[in-house]
């Protein structure tokens, strides 16, 4: 595994909302490489920190979570659940990139997610769906 990151949700009205976030065309969760001395939770802590501005996350499904491999690169991914009562998102300027890693945010249902997010992220978002809403 070389890079792990988190699903954030939130309330709104009775439904949930997951945050996505766009780089050039492609939109993701936040998430990044493991940083030496780092496991995967602490990476995926700190990255949706620094990648949104959000610092109220709780993590209430522990360390489950969900593997995809990216295609091409065969680089896997893991993504954590996490829990937010923040609507606000802030992009801060990536230091090495001289701007903001993301250039836009949306909080977005279930049925929107799947319109924008790349195919390899269907699993980690049914995931979500069912942790979030069981049946």
């Amino acid at each position: 595994m070389r890079s792990a990151g988190v699903v954030i949700a939130r309330r709104r009205g009775g439904d949930w909302r997951v945050l996505v976030l766009r780089a050039a065309r492609n939109w993701d969760f936040p998430k990044s490489l493991l940083e030496e001395g780092e496991d995967a939770l602490d990476t995926a802590r700190r990255e949706a920190t620094e990648e949104t501005g959000i610092s109220d996350l709780v993590f209430d499904f522990g360390e489950s979570h969900k593997e995809t491999i990216a295609f091409g690169t065969g680089e896997i991914a893991r993504y954590y659940l996490a829990i937010t009562i923040t609507d606000q998102v802030t992009l801060p300027i990536a230091h090495e990139l001289g701007r903001p890693a993301h250039d836009e945010w949306r909080w977005v249902t279930f049925d929107e997610a799947e319109d924008v997010l790349p195919p390899r992220l269907a699993a980690v978002l049914e995931w979500t769906r069912s942790t979030l809403e069981p049946v």
